[in-house]
């Protein structure tokens, strides 16, 4: 990525997901200075169409030497600055599958063409302005979103709404840097600094700082979602749970232990939230060799869940081998399934406190208790302070590692205020964290950081 920001040229490449007999429509993107040179050399456009900017064509894709048809296509017109990249750009919309767009492409490449690099539209909508660093960072989101609360929350990236609070914060630390210097060049012409004025302006970018920071662990939990595991003894009704809770048949259900043998996974959204559950194996001592590492499974997925769910039978109580199981997983985030309720007449006692964990009613076989679950898994959520109340923002680890270093600096020129230090000492805080917040939008990023951002873009964008 590094030799792209200097490498320049016209890069093309496919835009879109290419799957074998699936999807009707691929698009091959051009830009550069060379894009609608390369589309009139191999693009045919029967009658009198017009070629201007903005503007869809129809026509035939050839081959420039042998005249050889390609594919039946669209053309898209984007001229500079008028597109993504600010730069000439032009989408050839062919037929979907493989070799269509891969023959387009080629043709491209053959024609004065390079192939982009991961990220390098967008990077290039970065270098020319077209998008800030969090905007640029939100279109990656959005691509990748599991849940509509993630994508909402990119959508609110890309729409700039967290680029527009960092500025203001960033805009107000340069004006009081200003005042500062200016007193330090010219303490003579100038009236007394208002310390009392600087010290609340600090105290106020600091607490929107926070407010932003806070938005971490939330943006954090959409991207990546929540790993849940359902685990507990055979037969007690795991699979039935998981089944009832997708609303679908993912897991075979008999009444014969062990029927599960490996971690059977299932993806939901609960409150927003993307879920990865993962129904396991009956945890028992066995000799049967495949049931033994179908159990062996299940343990080593609840030592990488988020949160377990430990699922009991209502109607034989609590046992010595659910007694077995909960020393292993008691010190994870857990939750205390007690499933077949509906076979009993009193809930059986836990040997522990009720407040020691959730614990959650169900009847799976009659699709009772699933709403109880998700509340109670929001709540375990919540409790671990992931759920954030500005729904709207949700930072990444780069953007929360730049903030926290600019609430640091902050922090410590107040610090320098408090302890009368001279003012050359308050400006070189400031500066930090002025570079800091400029890290967030991109005003202030070095080559390193932007090959570490757009390297994890797919390469059509």
């Amino acid at each position: 990525m590094s030799e792209s920001l200097t490498k320049g040229g016209t890069i093309a490449a496919i835009a879109t997901a290419i799957v074998p007999q699936q999807g009707s429509v691929g698009i091959v993107r051009v830009s550069g200075s060379e894009a609608l040179k390369i589309a009139k050399t191999i693009f045919r456009a029967p009658g009198k169409q017009i070629w201007e900017s903005h503007r869809i064509i129809y026509g035939y894709i050839r081959h420039p030497q042998t005249q050889e048809s390609i594919d039946e296509a669209l053309l898209l017109i984007m001229q500079a600055p008028r597109s993504f990249t600010r730069e000439d750009v032009v989408e050839f919309h062919c037929h979907g599958g493989i070799i269509a767009v891969q023959q387009v492409l080629q043709l491209c490449l053959e024609n004065g063409a390079r192939l982009a690099q991961a990220g390098e539209f967008s990077l290039r909508a970065f270098l020319n302005g077209r998008l800030d660093l969090t905007q640029a960072e939100s279109i990656a989101d959005l691509v990748g979103a599991k849940s509509p609360a993630a994508a909402q929350s990119a959508l609110a990236g890309l729409q700039g709404k967290l680029a527009s609070p960092i500025r203001k914060l960033r805009a107000t630390c340069l004006d009081l840097l200003a005042e500062i210097e200016a007193r330090i060049d010219f303490e003579e012409d100038l009236p007394p600094l208002n310390e009392a004025e600087i010290a609340g302006e600090i105290n106020r970018v600091l607490q929107e700082l926070s407010a932003i920071l806070a938005t971490a662990d939330r943006g954090e939990l959409l991207r990546t979602g929540l790993k849940i595991a359902i685990v507990g003894r055979p037969n007690v009704g795991k699979s039935s749970l998981l089944n009832a809770w997708s609303k679908s048949d993912r897991a075979i259900v008999t009444d014969l232990p062990g029927t599960t043998r490996d971690v059977v996974e299932s993806q939901l959204v609960v409150g927003g939230i993307p879920v990865q559950v993962l129904d396991t194996a009956g945890i028992r001592e066995t000799d049967d060799r495949v049931e033994k590492i179908g159990v062996d499974r299940s343990r080593a997925a609840a030592k990488q869940a988020d949160l377990v769910l430990l699922t009991i039978d209502a109607a034989t109580g609590w046992t010595e081998g659910d007694a077995e199981i909960y020393a292993q997983v008691k010190d994870r985030s857990l939750i205390i399934i007690i499933n077949k309720i509906d076979l009993v007449k009193t809930s059986p006692q836990l040997p522990f406190p009720p407040e020691t964990h959730p614990v959650v009613a169900t009847a799976a076989a009659l699709d009772r208790g699933i709403e109880d679950l998700e509340t109670a898994i929001l709540e375990t959520v919540s409790a671990g302070n992931l759920q954030a109340a500005n729904t709207d923002l949700a930072i990444n680890q780069r953007q929360a590692a730049a903030l926290t270093q600019a609430k640091i600096s902050l922090e410590q020129c107040a610090d320098t205020m408090s302890n009368k230090l001279p003012l050359d000492f308050w400006t070189i805080d400031l500066r930090g964290a002025i570079q800091a917040l400029g890290e967030v939008t991109g005003e202030e990023v070095t080559e390193s950081v932007l090959d570490r951002i757009f390297s994890r873009f797919c390469i059509g964008k």
